[in-house]
């Protein structure tokens, strides 16, 4: 005589599941971010000063 295998997980499992998920992805992000803003990006030099005035007076 064979036992009955159960295969539906329990409702704890699979909400236990999502949320360990949920929490990896957040921390994941957090990382991510973290590390995207230790990256120096190239930034301009000099700053740009433009003239818009004459143009005002044109409209």
């Amino acid at each position: 005589m064979q036992l009955k295998y159960n295969r539906q997980p329990k409702i704890g499992n699979t909400i236990l599941k999502i949320l360990l998920k949920i929490i990896f992805l957040t921390v994941l992000l957090i990382l991510v971010i973290f590390l995207i803003e230790k990256i120096k990006f190239p930034s301009p030099e000099k700053k740009f000063q433009i003239d818009v005035t004459n143009e005002i007076k044109k409209l």
